[in-house]
C-alpha cells in the first residue's frame, strides 16, 4: 500500500518552507484580493482514502477548470457531434489568442482554450432550458454540494475587463461557429469561470473521471467509459495552456489548471487530488501547485506513465 499520507504531509511541508514565487491574477481585479499565500490540498483514492491539508476548506474561484465541466454537460448531451464545431488538439499559443482562430476559420483547436470553451457555452445555451441554472444544477449533481454558487463579483470583474474574451466571441461568430447572440454566449462564459469550490468540493466533483463506474446519487452515469476517456485524454494533452506538454512529461496525469490557482489532477481509476495556490507561473499555472504535484507522482512513482 502506497503511504499517500506520510507522502503529501512531507511534500506540502518541504513546498510550504520554499519560497512562494509567482503572481496572482492581476488582471481580474476580484481575484487580487485574493491572499496570495494560501495553500490548499484534497487527495482522495478510488475506495475513499481522504485527506486534506492546509487551506482545503477555503473556497476559490475556480476559472478555466470549469471547461472541463462545462465540456462534459455538452458532451453528455450532444455526444460526438460536438467535435464538428471544436478541436481536440494542443494549440501550442496563448489560451486567448486570435491569431490562430484567423488561420483555423474559427474552429477552436481544443475546448479548454478560451475560444474553444465559449463555443462549448454556445451550444449548452442552445440545449438547456435554463442554462446557467442547469449548468449550476449540473455541477451540484457530480459534486452532491448542494452549495456550489457563481460569485457575482467575479463575474462582473471578468466581465469589466474582459475586452479580449469579447473579441474572441464576436470572431468566432464572424466564422459562423456560434448560434447565439455573443452576449449571451459571455454571460454563461464569465458566470461559469467564477464558480468557487474549495479543494475538498473540487476533487469531489472530479469523481466521474477518476471512478469508470461513478454514479450521482440518484443513480445517474455521468458519461460512458469512452467519453471519460477522451476527456481524460484532452486534459492529459491541453489542460494546461501552453505548459501542458511541460505538465505532462514533469507530472504524467490528466489535469486541468485555472488561474485563480486551482489545479485537479487525476489518476484514471486510482485518485484525484486537488491542489490550490494562488500565485501563477509565467504560463499562467499556479506555481506551488506545478511543483507539488510533480513531486507527489515522483515520490510516490504513481502517475499514468
Amino acid at each position: 500500500m502506497v503511504p499517500y499520507k506520510e507522502a503529501l504531509e512531507e511534500i506540502f511541508k518541504s513546498i510550504s518552507l520554499e519560497e512562494n514565487k509567482g503572481e496572482i491574477a492581476k488582471y481580474i481585479p476580484e481575484l487580487e484580493k485574493v491572499n496570495p499565500d494560501n495553500f490548499g490540498v484534497y487527495f482522495s483514492t478510488l475506495n475513499e482514502e481522504e485527506y486534506g491539508l492546509g487551506d482545503w476548506e477555503k473556497k476559490f474561484s475556480i476559472q478555466s477548470i470549469s471547461k472541463v465541466l462545462s465540456l462534459s454537460l455538452a458532451y453528455k448531451i450532444l455526444g460526438a457531434s460536438i467535435w464538428e464545431r471544436v478541436g481536440v488538439e494542443p494549440s501550442g499559443n496563448a489560451f486567448n489568442s486570435l491569431v490562430q482562430l484567423e488561420a483555423d476559420l474559427g474552429i477552436p483547436r481544443n475546448p479548454f482554450i478560451n475560444g474553444g470553451a465559449m463555443v462549448i457555452c454556445d451550444l449548452l445555451i442552445s440545449n438547456l432550458k435554463n442554462p446557467k441554472e442547469d449548468f449550476l444544477d449540473y455541477v451540484r449533481k457530480l459534486s452532491n454540494c448542494p452549495n456550489i454558487e457563481f460569485s457575482e463579483s467575479v463575474a462582473k470583474s471578468e466581465k469589466k475587463i474582459g475586452y479580449r474574451n469579447i473579441a474572441l466571441c464576436n470572431f468566432i461568430k464572424s466564422f459562423g461557429n456560434m448560434d447565439n447572440h455573443p452576449d449571451e454566449v459571455l454571460d454563461f462564459y464569465f458566470n461559469m469561470c467564477s464558480i468557487e469550490m474549495n479543494c475538498y468540493e473540487l476533487t469531489k466533483t472530479f469523481t466521474y473521471l477518476k471512478d469508470n463506474n461513478f454514479k450521482t446519487e440518484d443513480g445517474e452515469k455521468v458519461l460512458t467509459s469512452s467519453q471519460v476517456k477522451r476527456i481524460n485524454a484532452i486534459m492529459q494533452t491541453c489542460g494546461f495552456y501552453d505548459e501542458s506538454g511541460e505538465f505532462s512529461f514533469k507530472v504524467g496525469l490528466p489535469g486541468k489548471s485555472g488561474v485563480g490557482g486551482g489545479i485537479v489532477a487525476i489518476f484514471p481509476e486510482r485518485y484525484c487530488i486537488t491542489v490550490w495556490s494562488p500565485r501563477l507561473n509565467e504560463k499562467g499555472n499556479s506555481y506551488r501547485g506545478m511543483n507539488f504535484l510533480e513531486a507527489f507522482t515522483t515520490k510516490t512513482q504513481l502517475s499514468i506513465f
